[in-house]
C-alpha cells in the first residue's frame, strides 16, 4: 500500500508537535513479490487516538473474558469442565491480555528521560527486532523482525528504546501495514529526525494454519519517511544496510 501526505499530526495520539516531513509511504510485497498501492482511508484517521488500558482494567475484565472462553470451548463441542479444561478460560484470558499488553502503555512513557542532544547527522539503524503480535482478522499470531533506521537531526534516541517501541505496538492486534507506518511515525513524532525507515518482515499464521496453507510465505511491508522517502541513495543505503 502507498501512501503520501505533506504533513502529519500526532497521528499515534502521543505527542502534540507536527510531524515536519514532506512525504510518507508504505509499501507492502505478499508471497509472489508484487507491489500494491492505494489512497488513505479513513483507518488512518483512528491512528491519532491513544488506546491504553490500566492494569486495573485487566483485573476488571479478566473474568468476563474467561466466561467468554468458556462459552468458546462449548462452541467448539468441548467440556470446559473436564480436567484439562478446568484452568483453560483463565489461562486463554491472561494470555490475551499479556498478547496485546501494548494497549497499556504509551511512547510518551517508553522515551521519558531517553532522548539526547547530539551532534551526530549520520545513519542510525537497529535490525532484526523479534516481534510478536496478534492478526486483528483472525486472532492468531504474526510475528517476525523489524528493522529501523533514522537520519537523526541533533537528536538521538536511546538504542533499545527502538525495540520498546516495536513491542507497544506490535502488542495489539495488528495488521502489518499499521504496525510499519505507527513505528515509523512514533519515531517521527519524538525525534523530528530527518528521515525514518521502517521495515517488517513477517510470517502470518493465518497464511499458514488456515486459508491458503502456504507454509513458506513471508510479507514485507516498509514505511519511508522524510528523506527515506525523498532521496534514493538515503533509501538504498539503508536496504543495503539492513540485509547485509
Amino acid at each position: 500500500m502507498l501512501l503520501e501526505q505533506d504533513s502529519l499530526h500526532s497521528i499515534n495520539g502521543h505527542f502534540e508537535g507536527k510531524a515536519k516531513i514532506a512525504k510518507w509511504a508504505v509499501l507492502s510485497k505478499d508471497a509472489t513479490g508484487e507491489t500494491s498501492s492505494s489512497q488513505p482511508s479513513s483507518v488512518i484517521e483512528s491512528w491519532k487516538e491513544a488506546r491504553t488500558r490500566s492494569v486495573e482494567d485487566n483485573e476488571m475484565s479478566l473474568p468476563s473474558i474467561a466466561a467468554a472462553y468458556s462459552t468458546i470451548l462449548r462452541g467448539l463441542g468441548e467440556d470446559p469442565e473436564r480436567q484439562g479444561l478446568l484452568k483453560t478460560p483463565w489461562r486463554a484470558a491472561t494470555a490475551m491480555q499479556f498478547f496485546t499488553k501494548g494497549y497499556q502503555e504509551q511512547i510518551i512513557d517508553v522515551l521519558n528521560d531517553a532522548i539526547f542532544d547530539e551532534d551526530h547527522d549520520e545513519m542510525v539503524i537497529v535490525k532484526d527486532i523479534d516481534m510478536f503480535s496478534m492478526c486483528e482478522h483472525h486472532l492468531v499470531p504474526i510475528f517476525g523482525r523489524v528493522h529501523i533506521g533514522y537520519l537523526p537531526n541533533k537528536r538521538v534516541l536511546g538504542l533499545s528504546k527502538l525495540a520498546r517501541i516495536v513491542e507497544i505496538y506490535s502488542r495489539r492486534l495488528q495488521v502489518q501495514e499499521r504496525l510499519t507506518k505507527q513505528i515509523a511515525v512514533a519515531i517521527t513524532e519524538a525525534l523530528q529526525p530527518a528521515g525514518v525507515g521502517v521495515v517488517v518482515e513477517a510470517t502470518h499464521m493465518c497464511m499458514v494454519m488456515r486459508g491458503v496453507q502456504k507454509m513458506n510465505s513471508k510479507t514485507v511491508t516498509s514505511a519511508m519517511l522524510g528523506v527515506f522517502r525523498e532521496d534514493p541513495k538515503t533509501r538504498d543505503e539503508f536496504l543495503t544496510l539492513i540485509r547485509s
